[in-house]
C-alpha cells in the first residue's frame, strides 16, 4: 500500500548527522559504530532505500534551523541570517538528490499527479517525491525571504518549533503570535502556503486560528487525551482542525505515545511502546471526526531520535507496512485504511493546489 509520510527531517539527517541516505539503514548504522556525539547513533531507521522498500513514495521533507537569542536556553543559530543559510544548505542537498535521481520535488498539482502515476506504473528504482516544508519560521528574516523560499518550492510552513520563536511560541513555551506572527500568517495565506499547526503552543494556536483563513494541516502531532503534554493536541484543537478540513499526521516518537516516558532513561520494550499506540491515536481522531478522513502518517522518524525512542516493533521506516493490518484488526475497512496511509494527505493537496 502506498504510504505518504507527512514529516521527515531528511536534510537535517544528511547535513547535521552526516548520514548518506542513499545507503541501506544497516550501512549507515555500521558507519556510526563508536560515535557518541548524538544519542541516536547506530539507531537510525530511515533511508531512501528503506522508504522504497516500504512503498513510502511521498513525504513532506523539512528544512529546519532555529534562531535562539541570548535569553533562549535552547540550541540554535545566533542570527536569523545564519538560520536562513542553514536552510539553504538543506535545500542544496535536496537538489543534489534530485540530480542523482533519488528524489523529485512535488510543488503543484501537475507534479503530484505525475508522481502518483509513476509510482503506480513504473518498476524498479523510483525517486521519492517530496513536498518541501519549513519546520519553524525563524529563518524567514523578512517576507521577501518567504517569497524566495516559495519560489524554491516551499509549500508548507510551521511558524514555531520548540520554545519562543520569532513569529510564534512553540512547544514548552507560553505566548501569542504578536504583530510579526500576524504579518507572517498574512503572507502565508497570500502565497497559498500550507500552515503547519504542529508545535504551536495553545495560546499561539488559538490566536492563529482567529486570524488565519488559509489551508492548514498538522504534519506530526498526537492526542493530548492519551499523553497529557502541551506538545499534543487537545480534543478541542483537534475538532478545530477537523472543522478546517485539516489532516493530522501521527508521529512515532515514543515520549508522545505513552505517559511517563523519561527521555534518555526509558526504553521502548520496557515501556511497551508499539505501533498499536499509533493506532490508538489514529482511532481517537477518527472517533472525534466521525470518519477516517482527517488523520494520516507523519512519523518524524530520525527526528533527533532513533530506535531507542521508537516503537519496539519498528526496525526501519519500511515497517510502516504493518500499520494497514493493525488498522484492519481494529475494524477499519480498505477504503479507510488507504485514506489513512496516504489518500487523506493526497486529497488535501489536490484540493489546496487546485
Amino acid at each position: 500500500m502506498l504510504i505518504f509520510d507527512a514529516h521527515l527531517d531528511l536534510a537535517m539527517n544528511a547535513l547535521e548527522w552526516n548520514r548518506d541516505l542513499r545507503l541501506h539503514v544497516s550501512e549507515i548504522r555500521e558507519l556510526e559504530k563508536g560515535l557518541t556525539d548524538k544519542p541516536d547513533r547506530e539507531k537510525n531507521t530511515v533511508s531512501l532505500e528503506a522508504m522504497r522498500k516500504g512503498n513510502i513514495g511521498l513525504c513532506v521533507a523539512t528544512q529546519i534551523a532555529r534562531f535562539s537569542d541570548r535569553n533562549n536556553p535552547l540550541p540554535g543559530w545566533n542570527s536569523q541570517h545564519q538560520a536562513w543559510a542553514q536552510t539553504q544548505g538543506q535545500l542544496a542537498w535536496y537538489r543534489a538528490m534530485e540530480k542523482a535521481g533519488e528524489m523529485v520535488q512535488v510543488a503543484n498539482l501537475q507534479h503530484l499527479n505525475a508522481h502518483l502515476e509513476l509510482w503506480q506504473n513504473k518498476e524498479g528504482h523510483k525517486p521519492i517525491g517530496y513536498i518541501l516544508s519549513l519546520e519553524g519560521a525563524d529563518s524567514i528574516v523578512d517576507m521577501g525571504y518567504l517569497e524566495q523560499a516559495y519560489a524554491s518550492g516551499l509549500r508548507a510552513i510551521g511558524p514555531a518549533h520548540y520554545g519562543p520563536g520569532v513569529y510564534a511560541h512553540g512547544t514548552d513555551s507560553v505566548g501569542g503570535i504578536g504583530s510579526k506572527g500576524k504579518e507572517l500568517l498574512k503572507k502565508i495565506e497570500e502565497l497559498n502556503l500550507i500552515l503547519d499547526a504542529t508545535h504551536l503552543c495553545d495560546e499561539s494556536f488559538w490566536e492563529t486560528m482567529q486570524c488565519y483563513n488559509g489551508p492548514v494541516w498538522a504534519s506530526h502531532s498526537n492526542c493530548r487525551a492519551l499523553v497529557n503534554h502541551n506538545r499534543q493536541f487537545s480534543d478541542n484543537q483537534i475538532k478545530e482542525l477537523i472543522q478546517r478540513k485539516a489532516v493530522i499526521g501521527m508521529p512515532l516518537d515514543a515520549w508522545m505515545m505513552v505517559p511517563n516516558w523519561v527521555r534518555g532513561k526509558s526504553n521502548p520494550k520496557t515501556m511497551g511502546v508499539t505501533l498499536e499506540h499509533m493506532i490508538d491515536n489514529i482511532d481517537h481522531i477518527c472517533q472525534l471526526a466521525g470518519n477516517a478522513n482527517h488523520v494520516g502518517i507523519g512519523t518524524d522518524l530520525d527526528g533527533a531520535f532513533g530506535k531507542e525512542q521508537s516503537p519496539s516493533d519498528l526496525d526501519t521506516i519500511a515497517d510502516l507496512q504493518q500499520v494497514p493490518e493493525l488498522l484492519s484488526n481494529r475494524g477499519y475497512n480498505t477504503e479507510a485504511i488507504e485514506n489513512i496511509m496516504s489518500q487523506n494527505f493526497i486529497n488535501f493537496l489536490q484540493r489546496v493546489w487546485r
